[in-house]
């Protein structure tokens, strides 16, 4: 298979890292100084220096001429590059392949998830599928094994890629739930915030995985109410990638959590970070849905008020641990 991978950041290098070892790969970045960077040192220095590139990707900085002939066009920028992305792709070739978006969140002001955004640019009918689930891009790029979701709303297209691209290192599940598995993405990073600052305060063990079963509660709510499956919220792209996010100290969104449970200002938080944590814009934007949509989110609006409305990390948790008892039982999880 023939295929671009647009975006340089850690998440495009991994995966083009990974694809170039069994297919013809372009990686593209706008930026032309950074492409003659990554090609020189034959590797992306800032964010995995340890994964060399396979000798046979191609390294581009001209739009046109990375996506001119190939299978499929995948788009691993943060959420917010993907509208421009897409306007550039569509400025600059007459015919575009196949989508493929490996970004994950909710865009800041329009609230649309990644698949609505092609829909808006391109076309309804354009073939668009998305890839999420457990996955650091340090331990994709350097071939440690993985499980992720390939999922569509034609599920042929989606088990067609999957075919393509499994391999025992990177193994692939057809999806056909494609709002379900973007909601999961989305919404588990905003979790993954709540989770680090618990971790950060020294909550312990036993409120980290309180609030990772209830944040998964959350999540779930919202992908029903949105349309999703209850069962995609089990899979990869809901439970395993809110486990992983949660967890793991490649989390970025985690981290936030941590250095907002120090006190620093989310500024300085971001600036230190040097890398884009998702679930900041996201978190505003799930809220204001569930609010639209009359679903209860405790945790996403706790972690609001630690982004956007000054409240301290120990406040809001004393507000959580305050709420009145459910049934656990009483509508999803």
């Amino acid at each position: 298979m023939k295929l671009a991978v647009l975006g340089a950041g850690a998440w495009g290098s991994a995966l083009a890292i990974t694809f170039a070892r069994h297919h013809d790969v372009t990686l593209w970045a706008r930026d032309a100084a950074q492409v003659a960077e990554l090609a020189a040192n034959r590797c992306n220095q800032r964010y995995l220096p340890d994964s060399p590139f396979p000798d046979a990707l191609t390294l581009c900085a001209d739009l046109p001429r990375s996506v001119a002939g190939v299978d499929l066009i995948l788009i691993a920028t943060p959420i917010a590059g993907l509208r421009p992305t897409l306007r550039a792709l569509f400025a600059s070739s007459g015919h575009l392949a196949p989508v493929l978006c490996a970004c994950k969140g909710f865009e800041a002001g329009s609230s649309l998830l990644p698949h609505q955004v092609v829909a808006q640019e391109l076309s309804a009918t354009h073939p668009c599928a998305v890839l999420s689930g457990p996955s650091f891009a340090r331990e994709v790029a350097n071939g440690l094994p993985t499980a992720v979701t390939i999922a569509a709303d034609d599920a042929q297209f989606a088990e067609r890629i999957a075919r393509e691209w499994h391999s025992p290192l990177l193994r692939l599940y057809a999806n056909d739930d494609l709002l379900g598995v973007e909601v999961g993405g989305a919404v588990k990073n905003v979790m993954a915030i709540a989770t680090g600052v618990a971790d950060g305060l020294g909550f312990g063990m036993n409120a980290r995985a309180a609030l990772i079963t209830r944040g998964l509660a959350e999540i779930t709510r919202l992908g029903v109410a949105l349309g999703a499956s209850q069962q995609t919220m089990m899979g990869l792209a809901g439970m395993g990638d809110l486990i992983l996010t949660c967890t793991g100290a490649l989390s970025r969104n985690r981290q936030v959590g941590l250095k907002l449970a120090e006190g620093k200002p989310l500024a300085q938080i971001l600036l230190e970070l040097g890398h884009v944590a998702e679930g900041v814009s996201t978190a505003r934007e799930v809220l204001a849905m569930a609010e639209r949509l009359e679903v209860d989110m405790p945790i996403t609006a706790a972690v609001c008020g630690l982004l956007y409305y000054g409240a301290e990390p120990g406040q809001v948790v004393e507000e959580l641990l305050r709420r009145s008892p459910k049934s656990e039982s009483g509508g999803y999880l």
